[in-house]
């Protein structure tokens, strides 16, 4: 009874399967070499014992961890789920775990953070940094731990990075509302310095460069890429007197709060306020498709970020950082007013109409 409740050992295992110590080992760091009828016998008797290799041991030998962190800026948003599955799937197919680290957006949140994750001896780390400042990334760089920077961009050190086009992304935004007759087009963007946010900016002005539209400093707000900051933002403009036509939001956190200003002020969308966004609402949009947005490949881009990781730790010679720009996709809806004449869809707007009243309805049954 002893002997079956104690820990095997990979001796035990060798001894059960009938081969070296070593044998097992290649087997556990998935050596190709190994023959296939070896390689079973040792994954059954491993199986049989239910062995689980010491972790903080092969680490001391390998000076891996098997693992990597990843630090997002806020883990509620759809967007940045995604981006994480897609992390989460590449480095699973590679035997790897992963950390989730919630920044908020909030830098001194970011260093504790990247303290923990150092301590913690991850193999790498993928990061959406809370501004373009590589020195508040330090910590990674004079450690020399793998990064790649996912999202965004960063001044004064050369890593691997994966981002979306928001340049190309938000000047197809704007260029369509400015097809559909509008020409005083808010944007409510992200902070300074982040290049997310300043990508879309330039965007924006792009666009209304191309059409000979002089931009107006009041139409150009910043604040920070959530729920909040769009409410606010759009109520100070509207109490200020100042009415554009449209409002593009850059991310949908952002386009959230723009909702709900404009609803508190019973404004609607589009029949009163044309609205447009960066980033979709994948499960909401299937029922009801209404945000005129720009896509980006959300799963694609943590595959990519991974992949990119994974590429720089398997490789003895660290190779030239990559930077890989993808693709975005314009989806014209509803939001933007582009079928506001089509008497099919003149009704549809946010807010919602109100639903009909609903009464409860029972029936009594008669007693003898």
């Amino acid at each position: 009874m002893v002997e079956e409740e104690s820990l095997a050992t990979i001796t035990d295992v060798a001894k059960r399967a009938g081969v070296s110590p070593v044998t097992v080992s290649r087997v556990l760091n998935g050596v190709p070499t190994v023959n296939p009828a070896t390689r079973d016998r040792v994954e059954q008797a491993i199986k049989a014992l239910g062995y689980v290799p010491n972790v903080a041991a092969r680490s001391l030998r390998s000076k891996r961890t098997r693992s990597l962190a990843l630090v997002l800026p806020d883990i509620t948003n759809t967007f940045w789920t995604t981006v994480a599955r897609g992390v989460e799937d590449a480095a699973q197919s590679h035997g790897y775990a992963v950390f989730l680290c919630n920044t908020d957006e909030n830098l001194a949140k970011q260093r504790r953070y990247l303290d923990l994750v150092v301590s913690q001896q991850v193999d790498g780390v993928i990061i959406a940094p809370c501004d373009s400042d590589a020195g508040n990334l330090a910590v990674l760089r004079d450690r020399e731990i793998a990064t790649v920077v996912i999202d965004r961009r960063i001044e004064g050190w050369e890593v691997d990075t994966v981002c979306g086009d928001s340049l190309a992304g938000a000047r197809a935004l704007v260029q369509h509302l400015i097809s559909l007759g509008h020409r005083q087009i808010a944007i409510i963007s992200g902070p300074a310095n982040t290049s997310t946010a300043e990508d879309r900016l330039t965007g924006y002005y792009a666009a209304l460069t191309e059409a000979d539209i002089a931009p107006d400093p009041r139409l150009v707000l910043r604040g920070e890429f959530r729920v909040a900051s769009g409410e606010q933002l759009t109520s100070q403009m509207l109490d200020a007197g100042v009415r554009p036509t449209a409002i593009f939001a850059a991310n949908n956190a952002i386009a959230l709060g723009v909702i709900d200003a404009l609803e508190k002020r019973g404004l609607r969308i589009p029949q009163e306020m044309a609205l447009i966004c960066f980033d979709d609402f994948p499960q909401a949009s299937r029922l009801f498709p209404f945000l005129t947005v720009v896509v980006q490949p959300a799963y694609e881009m943590g595959m990519n970020a991974a992949q990119l990781l994974l590429r720089r730790l398997d490789t003895a010679e660290p190779p030239a950082p990559r930077h890989i720009v993808l693709p975005t996709q314009l989806i014209i809806r509803y939001s933007c007013g582009s079928r506001l004449h089509d008497a099919r869809y003149s009704l549809f707007s946010l807010p919602l109409p109100k639903p009909p009243e609903t009464q409860v309805v029972s029936e009594v049954c008669p007693t003898d």
